[in-house]
């Protein structure tokens, strides 16, 4: 591609300005502690809930809403896991207990957990045993905070404090016969209880109870479906919904640690320069570059500072902010070079260390060389590395850097194109570090790399490519 074609497509005339500043080493040692930062606010999950009568098919269900959204930060919690331990004197006619009423189960405990969960603390959910009626016979299931949180059960919108903390409820409706046929093979087979004992349960407390407490719970749901896990597509469109309101499209919804720098013609124009496989080597350094600034400036903005008055010409006080002071970069090379000189440019003295990690396809990866500053665990780091592909290699620079006593929330990752994938891999592992990036990607093709993409980034800018 020609120099008046780039010239068409993007004017130099219209240029971003950049400004720097001088980094000082501060006398002292200590750490500056900044007055403002960036919130850490513990984003609110999605919480789904799911009732319907007993063997209605609610977990499957539920199952298929987790399959079809094949995420791993969705998690289930069952209001089967919240039943009251019987007393000895009700073990004694256990036959006689409503299992289907809701001061069967410990709704104060079920709120707690969710409030827990909602609030981003991991939680220890008991596992009810149908067979002991007790809830401390087996060990405890370890819930880590999600994104969706998927609430099941019978009762789970009789209680106005549970329904307000759902942000979409379903009802699963089945007819009658075919929910006493289920509830007769599942609880012959599992529960290893005879017919006649399920159908007199069925008639004096499970087909009571679905009329007086469920069914009428059934007008609080936004969504019905009608035959259960056999609905594919009201599930379909279940799960397109919920995508949506988690916004899958736009990770910034999902990961508030995650920040795309607002697009623009200018940076749509150099993208399309530098993702094109015509573009010479001379005008792929030159607008890979200017991206690179513009990531490097945006990165900055984000770390901490203090506020500053000074006295400007005119006499006039002027109240401002001071940078932080202590900070390093560490390219992951030999990419990561490649945006050395723009963080000097804007930071003048930076001290910048290496990363050397082999890779070997998707999840080989090896640390070949590290050369840091000593002083490192002071300092704010600038992770360097242009592409975020499968995350591999970002999750074992960050953990060596962690390695060396950098606190988590004091790294800002900064590339210039990011896959999905590779997003959810390091906000999963480091949800308090910061990622700065241009543009997501769609995705990684069948070989790993990144689509659409632009090549072999680190070949294409030292020129080292089979051109």
């Amino acid at each position: 591609m020609g120099s008046k074609a780039v010239e068409d497509l993007i004017q130099a005339s219209s240029g971003v300005h950049y400004s720097g500043f001088h980094l000082e080493e501060p006398h002292t040692s200590e750490i500056e502690q900044p007055t403002t930062s960036i919130d850490e606010r513990v984003k609110q999950p999605f919480v789904i809930g799911v009732a319907g009568g007993a063997a209605s098919g609610k977990t499957t269900v539920c199952d298929l809403i987790i399959d079809q959204l094949h995420d791993q930060r969705v998690v289930l919690v069952n209001q089967d896991s919240f039943y009251h331990n019987l007393t000895p004197e009700e073990l004694t006619k256990v036959h006689e207990c409503n299992f289907d009423h809701p001061d069967a189960f410990d709704t104060e405990q079920l709120l707690c957990v969710m409030e827990k969960l909602k609030h981003g603390q991991a939680v220890d959910i008991p596992k009810y045993d149908f067979k002991s009626y007790k809830n401390d016979a087996f060990p405890l299931r370890r819930v880590n905070p999600s994104d969706v949180i998927i609430l099941e059960g019978i009762l789970i919108f009789h209680d106005p404090r549970v329904r307000d903390l759902m942000s979409m409820k379903i009802f699963v409706d089945t007819d009658a016969d075919v929910r006493l046929a289920r509830r007769i093979r599942r609880d012959t087979v599992e529960k290893n209880r005879d017919i006649a004992t399920v159908l007199d349960q069925y008639s004096k407390f499970v087909k009571p109870a679905f009329d007086d407490f469920i069914l009428p719970t059934k007008k609080y749901a936004d969504i019905i479906i009608p035959r259960g896990g056999d609905n594919h597509v009201a599930i379909d469109l279940i799960v397109q919904h919920i995508r949506t309101k988690l916004g899958q499209n736009d990770l910034c919804k999902i990961y508030p640690n995650l920040y795309v720098i607002q697009s623009t013609f200018q940076i749509r124009g150099m993208h399309t320069l530098i993702r094109d496989a015509q573009t010479t080597k001379h005008d792929f350094i030159f607008y890979a570059d200017r991206l690179i600034r513009l990531v490097v400036e945006h990165g900055l903005g984000h770390l901490p500072f203090t506020e500053k008055q000074v006295i400007t010409p005119t006499g006039s006080v002027y109240s401002g902010v001071d940078f932080c002071k202590r900070l390093c970069g560490v390219s992951v090379i030999r990419s990561g070079e490649s945006m050395e000189n723009a963080l000097r440019a804007c930071c003048k003295g930076i001290k910048i260390g290496k990363i050397l990690i082999h890779r070997e396809g998707d999840n080989g990866q090896q640390l070949i060389y590290e050369k840091l500053p000593e002083d490192i665990a002071q300092r704010h780091v600038l992770l360097l590395d242009p592409i975020l592909g499968t995350g591999n290699s970002a999750v074992q620079a960050i953990s060596l850097l962690q390695k060396k006593g950098v606190p988590e929330s004091n790294i800002l990752f900064l590339n210039l194109i990011s896959a999905p994938q590779g997003v959810h891999v390091v906000c999963k592992h480091f949800p308090r570090i910061k990622i700065v990036t241009s543009e997501i990607e769609n995705g990684l093709n069948e070989e790993y790399r990144v689509i659409p993409g632009m090549g072999e980034f680190g070949d294409r800018y030292f020129g080292t490519d089979d051109d």
